[in-house]
């Protein structure tokens, strides 16, 4: 589906069009209905504050990273090849405004903005469990905590380094995340082998093990 026959999505690309001509904080939602041809009503039929246009920026992110672990040689990966995969996908679906990206970012790191903040991380955890879901990571309390961590750590430091990556098709950041995800799988055997070491009748699941 065209963005054009979502109003939805028409509107978040008319916003992103004019933080790209000006910056992300001086995006007005007056001026993104004379942009998108709507009215200001409209608009609130779809989000009930310029926040929630960030938040379905990176829904778009989320979906174009669910789409690409949909296909049909996904499974065949390892584990630490997926989690690249995923991550990448997620990053180049916000590739096309990256500028604007990172301004919507310091926006919710300012001071005084815990209005954004706390549903800033809340948005963190939501695409790393649709991560791990479109992986296929399964395990269960403490191992699922460490594996949730691991991802969570692994996932922040890449897209923060990202957002300053002007290297042609991220090539440095694909390259950082190649070699966290290769650390943090050396850390998951090592951890596995203490823990089967512990309690040799059930060896628990690790994260980014193969």
């Amino acid at each position: 589906m065209t963005t054009a026959a979502n109003p939805a999505q028409h509107i978040l690309d008319s916003a992103l069009a004019l933080a790209e001509a000006r910056s992300w904080e001086a995006v007005r939602l007056y001026d993104v209905a004379a942009a998108t041809g709507v009215s200001l009503d409209d608009i609130r039929t779809h989000f009930q504050e310029k926040e929630e246009l960030v938040e379905a920026w990176f829904d778009r992110a989320d979906a174009a990273m669910l789409q690409d672990a949909a296909k049909t040689d996904f499974l065949r990966l390892s584990t630490r090849e997926r989690l690249h995969r995923v991550i990448m996908a997620w990053l180049d679906a916000l590739a096309p405004h990256r500028q604007v990206t990172r301004q919507m970012i310091l926006n919710k790191c300012e001071p005084g903005h815990l209005h954004i903040q706390i549903p800033g991380l809340l948005r963190v955890s939501r695409t790393v469990q649709w991560m791990r879901e479109a992986v296929h990571q399964d395990a269960t309390y403490l191992h699922r905590a460490l594996e949730e961590t691991a991802l969570t750590s692994i996932y922040l430091t890449t897209f923060v380094h990202w957002l300053n990556d002007g290297s042609p098709n991220s090539i440095r950041t694909r390259k950082l995340l190649d070699s966290l995800l290769k650390t943090a799988e050396f850390v998951a055997g090592g951890l596995e082998g203490l823990f089967t070491l512990l309690s040799p009748s059930s060896p628990p699941r690790l994260p980014l093990k193969k």
